[in-house]
């Protein structure tokens, strides 16, 4: 603030100060005069003791607000209430005890002492408070008595009037040693300001210099733990020197058996040649992307894209190295890329069927015509008759791969998927009990109705719980369960489901599992991991196309060993919740 300002604020400081103890002093002052009351005019004395009562009551309750942060003309407000108010009443009792003539108008100059002595006011509100006082006692006096004893009447006013200017006198220089004493404080201020900023200028200037460095360093380590992706820094032997919380998490190890590793134990002994390439493309300057595999701390291995940069820290060469989890990603982008394989293949299939079926309908009729003939002998019909199995047998395939493309109607009708889940469990389980398998069923009964085709959904699940039946060798467990599922917009997981209610199937076999390097083929028309004549190839296929014809979805999960599981979702029937 500037010097008027810093002037006005310990003005106003001081008025706090002061005029609180002024008033005190005013209504104690007031009230021990009531003595000479008591003395000098005892028929007055009651109500005279109001009287200074009630000015006492007035001065602390403007003491009160005093106290408060008020500006300065609400401070001179109080000043003139406070000195209005107690003027007034000291009027009333001169002009009871005579008027100019009475000897308590000392009242009215004790009351100027204790407002221009004590309170640091302006010289404007000593002016205009010292009038007020004045009036008050002038005025009804004027009106109210006949001067008839002009002798006293000058006397006390004269007496008066030079206290009342004396006070004002003393009041302004009073303000202007104050204000300079304030004047001189604030130039002390000011200097002792400059000379500290002087004395600490260096010391500010290293301590900034440290500030700047700790943000950065602040920063960068925020920055660094708290990126969504795995961030390490190793040295150009691969030793590694930092990393952050996510790097430790995506492949399961804490911070303290990392540091000082070499990041070769988290990559898988392969591709040699292709890493020592993109070490040497690193060092030389060259920022690089790719995808590769690291291995977790349980052994089980992670898809990465990694980006890595050499980087220079007090001239010594690092390479720095985000890691992102993209398996999800790719398991997305394989579940779009196969549906729509899946689709491109569907119309192709479908085309293919429609011709090969007029080829067979063709060629059986003609075997038909040829066996009517009666001239012809035993082995040739024998031999017709095999061609006529074998393009009826044909036929029932292009009946499947129809099935696969959707070329062939089906009847939609509300239907809870339970029931449909009974009657096949019923089905399948006859054909299982040549083996020692399980089925065990967890069918919530709060699944919301679906609208389909009951046989065709009945084919899917008898297709898959006989793969199922077919993955156990000898014993084991078939697990089949329903749940409801909501769906919300952008679930990643189900990118091919439109928001809302579905419900789902799952059946997991405790088999030995399908191999990773297939698992993206088993929905694909004529591929079979059966033996050669144990399988067509068609029967997942013709799944997947029922499935997608019922805008549902399904998903394999599958672990060498231990099993796989398929997941099928079906949208509610809108109107229906449950049965």
């Amino acid at each position: 603030m500037d010097r008027k300002e810093y002037i006005e604020k310990n003005h106003r400081e001081l008025f706090r100060f002061w005029y609180p103890r002024a008033a005190a002093m005013g209504s104690v002052l007031f009230l021990f005069i009531g003595i000479l009351d008591y003395v000098s005019f005892p028929e007055h004395f009651n109500r005279f003791i109001i009287y200074r009562g009630l000015i006492a009551t007035i001065l602390l309750v403007t003491a009160f607000f005093a106290r408060k942060q008020l500006n300065r003309n609400f401070q001179h407000q109080l000043v003139y209430i406070a000195s209005l108010s107690s003027a007034i009443i000291i009027e009333l009792m001169v002009i009871q005890l005579g008027g100019y003539e009475s000897g308590y108008y000392v009242g009215l100059i004790l009351l100027a002492i204790c407002v221009l002595g004590f309170i640091p006011v302006s010289v404007s509100c000593s002016i205009i408070t010292t009038v007020l006082i004045y009036t008050t006692y002038l005025v009804p006096i004027l009106i109210l008595q006949d001067i008839t004893n002009f002798r006293t009447f000058f006397m006390h006013n004269f007496f008066t009037v030079s206290v009342l200017i004396t006070a004002v006198a003393w009041r302004y220089f009073s303000n202007k040693n104050i204000s300079n004493e304030f004047s001189l404080k604030y130039d002390i201020e000011q200097q002792k300001e400059q000379l500290k900023v002087y004395s600490t200028q260096l010391e500010q200037l290293v301590a900034e210099r440290t500030k700047e460095l700790s943000i950065s360093e602040k920063r960068y380590r925020e920055l660094f733990e708290s990126a969504n992706d795995g961030i390490v820094v190793f040295d150009e032997n691969g030793i590694i020197i930092d990393m952050n919380k996510q790097f430790c998490e995506i492949h399961g190890f804490d911070k303290v058996s990392l540091t000082g590793a070499s990041i070769k134990i988290l990559e898988p002994e392969n591709h040699i040649g292709e890493k020592q390439d993109r070490m040497r493309r690193i060092l030389s300057g060259e920022s690089l992307m790719f995808e590769t595999e690291h291995l977790r701390k349980d052994g089980s291995t992670i898809l990465l894209e990694v980006s890595s940069k050499a980087i220079d820290i007090d001239g010594k060469t690092y390479i720095q190295s985000f890691h992102r989890d993209i398996a999800e990603k790719k398991r997305l982008q394989n579940q779009l890329f196969h549906s729509q394989k899946m689709e491109s293949i569907g119309v192709l299939a479908g085309g293919l069927a429609h011709d090969f079926n007029n080829m067979l309908t063709s060629l059986l009729g003609h075997t038909e015509l040829l066996l009517m003939e009666e001239d012809m002998n035993a082995m040739s019909k024998k031999r017709l008759k095999t061609i006529e199995n074998s393009a009826r047998k044909a036929g029932q395939m292009v009946s499947q791969l129809l099935g696969f493309a959707r070329k062939v109607e089906f009847l939609a009708l509300p239907m809870n998927l339970n029931d449909a889940l009974r009657d096949a469990i019923e089905l399948v389980e006859r054909v299982m009990k040549k083996k020692e398998i399980e089925v065990k069923k967890e069918l919530n009964d709060e699944i919301p109705v679906i609208k389909g085709d009951s046989s065709q959904l009945e084919q899917v699940i008898v297709n898959l719980l006989m793969n199922a039946g077919d993955a156990i060798p000898n014993s084991g467990t078939i697990t089949v369960s329903t749940s409801m599922r909501k769906i919300e917009r952008n679930d990643n997981r189900y990118p091919l489901l439109k928001p809302g209610t579905y419900a789902c199937l799952r059946i997991s076999d405790t088999g030995t599992g399908i191999p990773n390097e297939i698992i993206d083929r088993i929905f694909d028309p004529f591929f079979t991991t059966k033996a050669p004549g144990k399988g067509t190839g068609l029967g997942l296929a013709m799944v997947y196309g029922i499935v997608r014809e019922h805008q549902g979805t399904i998903d394999i999960k599958s672990q060498m060993g231990k099993g796989t599981t398929f997941e099928v979702c079906l949208p509610a029937y809108v109107g229906h919740s449950s049965v």
